[in-house]
């Protein structure tokens, strides 16, 4: 916490609104932090409550408004709830799980996989019962069907709301609910990995997961967690993890009583495409059109390889990545920019005998994990550890990083952080880019065109998503907008030619 603390003028100064801290809570740290086993306490690696308050109130100092991760659908196995509920089928807390009978031949009682890999079910001896577990076998489900749980995790919710929190990250918010009668999930179409999330060889993604998530139910649950949320003027972003994602995130997002905002996965695959983006943006737009709902955009995450590894394709361009935030930053609804994707930070070096992360030790090597996007901040190329801490950090700090480190791209205008804070700051004054409608031009690889509308004033971006320069013909005249600082005015007339990875804004006349 008091590392989070001292770097807040930095985050403050990049011109964001808020941050988004991951899970800080006690846990045994099995999946860093999203494993707790005390909702209402800081876990003594990060700090103490006190040092929280004090993150809250300077960054509320500086005009930053604090977004915590809140993990509902499950907790760690050494939560003091599951200890009980393990020990017997008659203690109080013997439903807050779910848990359910073998089927005769001792096996579990369906076919559901965790998203780690192998069965989501693990036998507690003492119930003579399997335990549902959508993630490690430690991080047992909690069973949202029992209305004690629910009414529970709404308190944890207030908790942190009383203590200053303006809104929340809802990890795996479509995980609350699972089917009541345990229908086994029918199978993928073959050779298809339905989730962008899922890696291959993992049997997760053989299964369309019809039964053991984005059930029905979890709206009204959604909707008493919308009106306590309310009742302190919090926020709420949704993290939705599902064959449908966008489906999911607009019915989330509806109506204006559910989620504030939902985000998938849908634009971290591999394809970078101007079609790719298109089209996936504007089927949000075509499911929320009648509901309304807000979506929440971004390219990068803890879970996913850094953008301008994983779009990049081992062209290593700092214009890629001034390119990545400005189309980021035009596409309608918020947006999230990952901590060192304002540096350029491409996907961190981790040998496998420094690995953590047990998604990427179970499917080594075909797949290397997360901990490569969770490497060390570089705060300075001159300091032990990149200036990050002043002791042997989890992972280690990637020496690749070093030499983009914060303090080496402040005093250059021209950096990759130069560029965040120039852009960010130009956004803030173009309230189209804020709230206005979108529209997309059908156009051809490589150019990516869009229109944001807010009554008479339109605002033009076109976008050269490839290292090569491109001749553009724009739909229509416009007066060239300058200051965010991609490129200058390249045009003659309607015709403009974009240099690689350029960017053009113009208002519509």
């Amino acid at each position: 916490m008091p590392g989070i603390t001292a770097h807040l003028p930095y985050v403050a100064e990049l011109g964001v609104d808020a941050i988004w801290v991951s899970p800080f809570f006690t846990s045994p740290m099995k999946d860093f932090g999203y494993d707790v086993s005390n909702y209402r306490d800081v876990d003594p690696t990060f700090g103490t409550l006190a040092d929280f308050d004090r993150l809250v109130a300077e960054a509320h100092r500086l005009g930053l408004k604090v977004l915590i991760d809140q993990v509902l659908s499950h907790s760690s196995d050494q939560h003091a709830w599951f200890k009980e509920s393990r020990t017997s089928r008659t203690n109080p807390r013997a439903d807050w799980y779910v848990w359910a009978e073998a089927r005769p031949d001792g096996t579990p009682p369906n076919n559901w996989q965790s998203v780690f890999g192998g069965s989501a079910w693990s036998w507690e001896p003492r119930r003579r019962q399997y335990y549902l577990h959508n993630f490690l076998e430690s991080q047992p489900d909690l069973n949202f069907h029992h209305e004690p749980v629910q009414a529970e995790m709404l308190e944890e919710v207030r908790f942190w709301m009383e203590r200053g929190v303006d809104g929340f990250r809802f990890d795996a918010c479509n995980f609350h609910f699972h089917d009541r009668k345990l229908r086994n999930n029918p199978p993928a179409r073959p050779g298809k990995v339905e989730l962008t999330s899922v890696r291959e060889g993992n049997p997760y993604g053989c299964q369309i997961h019809k039964f053991d998530k984005s059930r029905p139910e979890n709206l009204a649950f959604l909707k008493r967690l919308r009106s306590l949320l309310n009742a302190y003027g919090a926020m709420s972003v949704g993290e939705v993890g599902d064959e449908g994602a966008l489906a999911t995130m607009a019915e989330y997002t509806a109506d204006g009583d559910k989620l504030h905002m939902a985000y998938g996965f849908s634009l971290f695959t591999e394809e970078f495409s101007a079609e790719r983006i298109r089209s996936v943006v504007q089927e949000y737009e075509k499911r929320i059109r009648k509901g309304g709902g807000w979506g929440c955009w971004s390219l990068s995450n803890h879970d996913n390889v850094r953008v301008v590894t994983r779009w990049g394709k081992g062209v290593d361009d700092a214009g890629l990545a001034k390119l990545l935030v400005a189309v980021l930053g035009s596409l309608r609804g918020s947006f999230c920019i990952y901590q060192g994707e304002e540096l350029g930070l491409p996907e961190g070096e981790v040998p496998f005998d420094r690995l953590i992360d047990p998604y990427g030790i179970a499917f080594w090597p075909d797949y290397k994990g997360r901990d490569g996007c969770r490497t060390p901040m570089p705060w300075t190329s001159d300091a032990p550890r990149g200036g990050f801490s002043t002791v042997e950090p989890w992972l280690p700090m990637s020496p690749g990083h070093l030499d983009r480190s914060v303090a080496t791209q402040t005093s250059d205008a021209q950096s990759v952080l130069g560029f965040y804070r120039q852009f960010l700051a130009w956004r803030k004054d173009l309230d189209p880019l804020w709230r206005g409608g979108i529209h997309f031009y059908q156009t051809a690889e490589p150019i990516l065109a869009l229109r944001r509308d807010l009554g008479p004033d339109r605002i033009l971006a076109v976008f050269n998503l490839s290292p090569e320069q491109v001749r553009h013909t724009l739909p229509a005249t416009v007066l060239c907008l300058e200051g965010h600082g991609l490129a200058p005015c390249p045009w003659e007339g309607r015709d403009i030619l974009l240099p690689p990875w350029g960017g053009f804004f113009g208002r519509l006349v």
